[in-house]
């Protein structure tokens, strides 16, 4: 999959979702990530970019020092920003129109650091994969995802594109679940397994936990069911829909501990 196409629309949606928030008198909440509104939310994912631009442009091995805040390149004057990038708490002033500038700045110089870097290589990532590529795959899901909770803020939450999102499927259990288990985050399973099948598709996917994370083609057996559209199965699976948006067969009570072998991410 070519990942820059779909990393450039979802930062152009999200920098869209942004300044119609920005609109408003006060910042909208974001009911999917609690305790932040939209200009948290412009923060964050405006460091993150910055933060993996530099990893890629230096070629990094090692992890960045985090409290280093030129990573950021923030500007000297910045009225109205929150006082963090991050809160425990929401800021409930206007969107600044400067950090959402901030913000497409950051952006633009990922992409063209995707751009001019082969995604096979090496720079240091938080998962066993050392790659740009890494990279590159994470923030296209991750721009997705945000921009998702950006335009839910507004009331205005589109789907995720279907090509993307079958992918982000599969990368949550390729990825992100067995990061967590390996963290301590999520606790070994018991033998569960689960089917996501596309109804938009002909995907389906099944995991078993088993004191790993064991993901395959779809076929055999399953303890539940989950269908939906790509986009509905990636949002299930990043915790920003509930489970009643999908159609559900099996066993109620696996499904219940999913929710504690896959945390909100």
């Amino acid at each position: 999959m070519d990942y820059i196409p779909h990393f450039r629309r979802e930062v152009l949606a999200f920098e869209a979702a942004a300044r119609r928030a920005a609109e408003a008198d006060v910042a909208p909440l974001v009911p999917s990530c609690p305790g932040w509104s939209v200009s948290e939310l412009v923060g964050h994912l405006g460091a993150v970019h910055r933060t993996v631009a530099r990893v890629i442009r230096e070629r990094r091995r090692e992890p960045l020092d985090g409290t280093d805040l030129s990573t950021l390149e923030l500007p000297a004057d910045r009225p109205g920003w929150p006082t963090a990038l991050e809160h425990t708490s929401p800021d409930r002033g206007p969107v600044p129109v400067s950090m959402i500038d901030w913000f497409g700045d950051g952006a633009s110089a990922l992409e063209a650091q995707f751009r001019s870097s082969g995604p096979g290589e090496p720079v240091w990532t938080w998962s066993r994969e050392q790659t740009v590529g890494f990279w590159l795959r994470v923030q296209a899901i991750e721009a997705a995802v945000h921009r998702w909770d950006a335009e839910n803020a507004i009331g205005a939450a589109g789907p995720v594109a279907s090509e993307l999102a079958a992918d982000a499927v599969g990368q949550t259990f390729e990825v992100m679940v067995p990061a967590r288990r390996a963290t301590g985050v999520a606790p070994p399973g018991s033998g569960e397994r689960f089917r996501f099948r596309r109804t938009d598709g002909a995907h389906a996917w099944t995991v078993g936990f088993d004191g790993d994370v064991r993901l395959d083609d779809g076929t055999g057996p399953c303890d539940v069911e989950l269908a939906g559209t790509a986009s509905d199965l990636m949002l299930f699976l990043w915790h920003r829909i509930p489970v009643d948006r999908l159609e559900v067969n099996g066993d109620q009570a696996v499904l219940d501990r999913y929710f504690t072998l896959v945390p909100p991410m």
